[in-house]
C-alpha cells in the first residue's frame, strides 16, 4: 500500500505534503514507542499514536479519494508508521 501511495506522490503536491506531515508525526511516535519502558501513566504514547493515526489515516484517505489506492485497504498503525519513517516522502 505504502509503495503505490509513494509512486502516486511523485505526480501530487498535495500527497507529498501530506507525506512530510504524516512522516514528521510517525517519526515522533516511533522514537517514543520506542523508548517507552514500562508503564506510561500519563498516556503520552497513546496521544501520540492518535495523533499520528489522525495524519495517516487523512494520507490513506486522500490516496482512496484519487484512486490511487482501494478502499478496502486496512493496515496497523506500527507497522505503516515503519514503513513512512523508512521511505522517502518524495517517492524517489
Amino acid at each position: 500500500m505504502f509503495n503505490a501511495i509513494q509512486q502516486a506522490a511523485k505526480a501530487d503536491i498535495q500527497l507529498i505534503k501530506l507525506l512530510v506531515e504524516a512522516r514528521e508525526y510517525a517519526q515522533v511516535y516511533v522514537l517514543a514507542r520506542q523508548r517507552q519502558k514500562g508503564c506510561d501513566g500519563m498516556g503520552e504514547l497513546s496521544t501520540m499514536k492518535e495523533e499520528c493515526r489522525d495524519v495517516i489515516d487523512k494520507v490513506i484517505q486522500y490516496s482512496q479519494e484519487n484512486e490511487y489506492i482501494s478502499h478496502d485497504v486496512t493496515c496497523a498503525l506500527d507497522a505503516i508508521a515503519d514503513e513512512i519513517i523508512k521511505g522517502d516522502p518524495l517517492g524517489r
